[in-house]
């Protein structure tokens, strides 16, 4: 059946996709029969809040939105922001004929096309319409052969739904009880956390460890030219039959492992010197042939580590590059665990391996990549180009972003089906015996590739810089068994063992993925999440835990240790799996898990108990210390403790003689909070200092380091009424920018709190007054502000200059714009270039629409781009700011000269506004409350 003619004769058909730029495109290969609308995402979820929660649930079902004590019912509500759409969508199917429901085909995408059947009701056919790329093509096919929902994909969404909404909603709350309010914990989120932590524990136990080697450059006589070159170099491999030891022959703590030969800085210069003048000759030449077959096709994972390492993208921006590509029709849908091309897919990569690389280089059989991740989400398509000829980079049009990243899945997809690279490596192995009578053997490899094959389209990168990567080749002088060679130069190195490497998202993507962790597709949303949370910022590439993540850790580790056990939470995915095929049941499962149960083989037969009940572990929190869940060990009797305005080192008790405290830096990595960087610490100006009492008042005044800077400020008497109508609040002035805490006097700080400063009155009778404010030093006449340039003018300037000032008109709109601090690229969101500029907030990014301030660990300095894409994408997805209420009041209060002219009938509609805005802004405000606690994993 043609979905053009036939259909526009048949009727009209309302086609349901998630997102409207995959529904412009759709709606482009479909006819005038056809209307492709968006449903947006999810339309119906999980109440985000108890007010969302309809009035007759109660007690606990309010507060989860699970019914856990009847089979765990879950309460879905429409989303507020999406009620509009699905009244239009409803008014779009009372006019249609048949629906079909074309959303992505995977476990989410099944979910939110049975979550519009169930709001939607249709009294029409419906169809499922399933596809993995979005061509002309591919649309037309899933027209002509829907499917039915699948019922059990969509159980086994529900399922994770109502578990990571168990788990988050219980846990939470326990990190808001005993580490900070706020704070969110999540079945998978809390298990990344936990591996970056430990990661960070291994460095700060880490001991480096010297060790010194030699390295010697050795001349065959010969002239040499490129293909054989005159000399190599070679490092000391072995000394009387002994091998030298080398930066793996230590452990973490220094200690040397094996029957080694450890050379320190005197042995290796000795040993050198005693080689100085020593005949050598060639022991030894071993050559093997090299074979190296392509990777496989991208799956999710593959291509948010690769993105990563060529293109510095972070998993989040990756997919959103991915997405839109996807929904253009560029490539084939983003999220797969299947390396497998389809036979069309195949055949277009091997028709562009000879038109552009010639026959030499296509393989005689297609290649077949039929490895599939364990614990994957429904089989896909590899990641490819779409359509059944792949479109090369410079035929799409694609720029900035979008154009690297499917050149690189281009690249990859095409070399996936080329033959393999093939050459030789060779080990040369040379010897002779120092002048103290050691014999000394020498060891160079090399590596020389005779046909590069799929080298030519594509070569993998590494997440170690230092590594090579596969296509680079050493050749080594042509030499054989017994020639003679001359030492040009005998040098010792020294070297010291380095700690263990922090994850990068690349890394962490590929240690999850091995674990058998989660789902591959939601990787990049946790580690946004972690990210957002502060459990984890970053330092360049590398994801460093901040205090807070050390604090949540320890909790969970002590008093919830199977929640975060690795092999626990792959047990699960196991368990998941299991429903999602029809061998175990859903709500059996649930139980077992939240309430725990007497006979754990009727959900894990295979495997015994390893749920238990999460209800028993969060109910009794009294053998919880808060004080010493966040509290570490520093040494020499310093502590680290992470409070609720953030971390802290202490000495001693409080209040005792000799108590030491002081605030740690919250972008310190924590492997580097020593004994000496705590002492630092206590060294600097902090606490309260006495500057004497004020001659006026009486009042002692004081110097402290607050969260926003030094400031001075009074202590009021004992007795001075703090809150109500009669209290005082104690006159407070932040330090000039030129002054300091432990230089700080009395007389400046009674000259700060005296501010504002009655500058004079103009010739009308305003008075003017100097005033420093939260964007620095200004005049103020009336409503009229203009900015002065120092401080020091707050005091100093006069009223004849004061008036000056006022008479120059006032600059309207902003000043000229300074130039850019650094370009980044092109946003693959908005497709407009992206820079750092410096504001008023300090530097931010900005595409030109949207602006995005830079967070405490991101420098000007060292932000990649992939970082600046992710703020935008962070910012837009946050929406505009809400207007305060007394922005809103002000907006209102003209209205109100013109009330007594309005018709009664207004009045009543202005009332009933004003109700429904009450309602809606309660309902934010809960909604707000409840956000700490996670909606997924």
């Amino acid at each position: 059946m043609s979905p053009t003619s036939e259909t526009a004769k048949g009727g009209r058909r309302l086609v349901i996709v998630e997102s409207p730029a995959k529904a412009k495109t759709i709606k482009g290969y479909l006819g005038p029969g056809y209307v492709v609308e968006a449903s947006v995402g999810h339309i119906r979820d999980l109440p985000s809040g108890a007010a969302e929660v309809p009035d007759k649930y109660t007690g606990e079902v309010r507060r989860l939105g699970v019914d856990v004590e009847h089979d765990f019912a879950p309460i879905y509500v429409v989303n507020a922001d999406k009620k509009a759409q699905v009244r239009k969508l409803k008014e779009l199917l009372a006019e249609s004929d048949e629906l079909f429901l074309a959303t992505d085909e995977d476990r989410e995408g099944e979910a939110i096309a049975w979550h519009l059947q169930e709001v939607l009701k249709p009294k029409v056919p419906v169809h499922r319409m399933v596809f993995h790329e979005i061509t002309k093509d591919a649309i037309r096919d899933a027209v002509a052969n829907p499917r039915e929902l699948n019922q059990r994909m969509v159980d086994a969404q529900e399922t994770r739904r109502i578990l990571d909404r168990l788990y988050g909603y219980e846990v939470s709350p326990v990190l808001w009880k005993k580490v900070m309010p706020k704070l969110s914990a999540g079945r998978v989120q809390s298990v990344a956390t936990r591996m970056v932590v430990e990661k960070e524990r291994e460095r700060i136990a880490f001991r480096s460890a010297e060790y010194w080697d030699l390295t010697g450059t050795f001349s065959t006589g010969r002239a040499g030219d490129a293909s054989d070159p005159s000399t190599l170099v070679a490092r000391l491999n072995t000394v009387d039959g002994k091998r030298i030891a080398q930066g793996r022959d230590f452990g973490s703590t220094g200690q040397l492992k094996g029957e080694v030969l450890h050379l320190d800085e005197a042995n290796a210069r000795a040993l050198a010197a005693a080689l100085a003048e020593t005949s050598f000759a060639v022991r030894s030449v071993e050559s093997k042939p090299y074979r190296r077959s392509p990777y496989a096709p991208f799956r999710t994972t593959t291509l948010q580590q690769e993105a990563s390492r060529k293109l510095g993208f972070g998993a989040k921006a990756t997919m959103q590059v991915a997405q839109k590509l996807y929904e253009n029709g560029f490539i084939t849908y983003m999220r797969t665990d299947s390396t497998t091309l389809s036979d069309t897919a195949v055949s277009a990569a091997r028709a562009q391996v000879t038109q552009l690389y010639g026959a030499d280089y296509l393989p005689e059989k297609p290649r077949v990549y039929a490895g599939k991740v364990k614990n994957a989400q429904e089989a896909h398509e590899a990641i490819r180009p779409s359509g059944d000829r792949f479109r090369t980079p410079a035929e799409t049009g694609l720029t900035g972003d979008q154009f690297r990243l499917y050149e690189l899945i281009w690249k990859r997809t095409v070399a996936s089906q080329m033959k393999d690279a093939v050459g030789n490596s060779v080990t040369v192995k040379i010897g002779g015996r120092s002048s103290d009578g050691r014999d000394a053997e020498f060891s160079a490899s090399g590596k020389t590739i005779t046909f590069h094959g799929f080298m030519k389209a594509y070569v993998e990168g590494a997440d170690d810089p230092n590594a090579e990567l596969d296509d680079r080749e050493k050749r080594l002088p042509q030499v054989a068994e017994g020639d003679a060679l001359s030492a040009e130069e005998i040098t010792a190195d020294g070297h010291s063992t380095k700690p263990p490497a922090r994850y990068t998202e690349a890394s962490l993507v590929k240690e999850l993925e091995e674990r058998e962790i989660g789902r591959p597709s939601t990787y990049a949303s946790i580690i946004g999440t972690i990210l957002d949370r502060g459990y984890v910022f970053k330092k360049g590439t590398a994801l460093v835990p901040s205090f807070l993540s050390f604090a949540v850790v320890n909790l969970l580790e002590t008093h919830f240790g199977r929640l975060v056990d690795y092999d626990f939470t792959a047990r699960m995915e196991d368990d998941l799996d299991r429903i999602a095929q029809g061998e175990a049941q859903s709500v059996p499962w649930l139980k077992r898990f939240y309430f725990g149960s007497e006979d754990a083989s009727e959900v894990v037969p295979a495997e015994g108990d390893h749920l238990g009940g999460l209800k028993e572990l969060v109910t009794d929190l009294g053998a919880i210390d808060a004080r010493e869940i966040s509290s570490f060990p520093v040494g020499e009797g310093i502590v680290l403790r992470v409070g609720r305005y953030g971390p802290y080192v202490e000495r001693g008790e409080k209040d005792s003689e000799g108590h030491q405290r002081a605030d740690v830096p919250e972008e310190l990595a924590p492997d580097e909070l020593t004994v000496e960087y705590a002492e630092e610490l206590f060294a600097k100006p902090s606490g309260e200092f006495e500057l004497g009492k004020d001659p006026i008042s009486g009042n002692e005044i004081v110097a402290k380091d607050g969260r926003y800077g030094p400031y001075v400020t009074e202590i009021l008497p004992e007795g001075t009424p703090k809150t109500g109508k009669n209290a005082v609040k104690p006159r407070t002035a932040s330090l000039f920018a030129s002054m300091s805490l432990d230089t700080v006097t009395l007389e400046d700080a009674l000259r700060l709190m005296s501010l504002p400063r009655v500058v004079g009155v103009d010739a009308e009778g305003v008075e003017i007054t100097a005033q420093n404010g939260r964007y620095g030093p200004y005049l103020k006449k009336g409503t009229d502000s203009r900015s002065l340039e120092t401080e020091a003018q707050l005091f100093a300037i006069t009223l004849d200059e004061a008036l000056a000032i006022y008479a120059q008109p006032k600059q309207r709109g902003r000043a000229a714009a300074k130039p850019p601090l650094k370009e980044l690229g092109t946003d693959p969101v908005s497709e407009k270039p992206v820079v750092v500029k410096d504001g008023r907030f300090g530097p931010y990014v900005t595409d030109g629409e949207t602006n995005a301030t830079l967070r405490r660990e991101d420098d000007v300095e060292t932000i990649t781009p992939e970082r600046g894409y992710e703020l935008l994408a962070e910012k837009r997805a946050k929406g505009p700011a809400k207007k305060t209420a007394k922005k809103a009041a002000a907006k209102k209060a003209p209205a109100k000269k013109a009330t007594a002219t309005k018709t009664a009938a207004a009045k009543k509609t202005t009332a009933a506004k004003k109700t429904v805005a009450k309602k809606t802004t309660a309902k934010k405000t809960v909604a707000k409350k409840a956000a700490a606690a996670p909606a997924d994993e």
